[in-house]
């Protein structure tokens, strides 16, 4: 596999750069022709991930006639839709969660430390930079790299921390745990 990154095969997730504090992923790029009198005229579109690693991440799509120039406008287009993530830890999520976006569906399972990424080709990009080292993601139904992106990204939408909650219940952070253990301890007496 790190072969075939090296020689560019079909992973084109290899692409990283850093610029300021992001750190973006190229996902997919798609090839399109356009038939005119003379011929075709090809277009590309990219699609990029980016994100600095802490909890901020974004995606984007841009369109042009060259590749680096789509990649440019998609990483644009990346920077303006930045949205913040509560990690615990700072390496996983705080809890189970499902997305959906068209027939794309993902499964997002918080986990324990040392367990890495487990994801496929798209959400693993999102989980990198975002700044996650653990988690287990599942895809299922469409395999398309748009779809899996915005059904990761409505997951992550979906995500709760604590802290959130609290604010949400009028509550201390450290009342809400606490409950949380009391509850699972009163749940194993049973």
């Amino acid at each position: 596999m790190a072969g075939e990154r090296e020689r560019g095969g079909r992973d084109r997730g290899g692409r990283e750069e850093r610029d300021s504090e992001f750190v973006d992923k190229l996902v997919h790029i798609n090839r399109v022709a356009k038939v005119v009198k003379g011929g075709k005229r090809f277009g590309f579109a990219a699609l990029v991930v980016i994100g600095d690693q802490k909890g901020r991440v974004g995606f984007g799509h841009g369109k042009a006639r060259e590749v680096p120039e789509a990649i440019r406008k998609a990483t644009e287009s990346a920077k303006r839709n930045l949205t913040r993530v509560a990690l615990r830890e700072g390496r996983t999520l705080h809890h189970d969660i499902a997305g959906r976006h068209g027939a794309g569906r993902v499964y997002l399972r918080a986990a324990p430390a040392g367990t890495g990424i487990i994801a496929g080709g798209p959400m693993r990009a999102v989980f990198e930079t975002l700044g996650i080292q653990d988690v287990v993601a599942k895809s299922i139904g469409s395999s398309n790299p748009y779809n899996m992106i915005r059904a990761t990204f409505d997951a992550l939408k979906h995500q709760d921390s604590p802290r959130s909650v609290a604010a949400r219940r009028n509550l201390k952070v450290s009342t809400l745990q606490s409950r949380r253990v009391g509850g699972d301890a009163e749940a194993t007496a049973e």
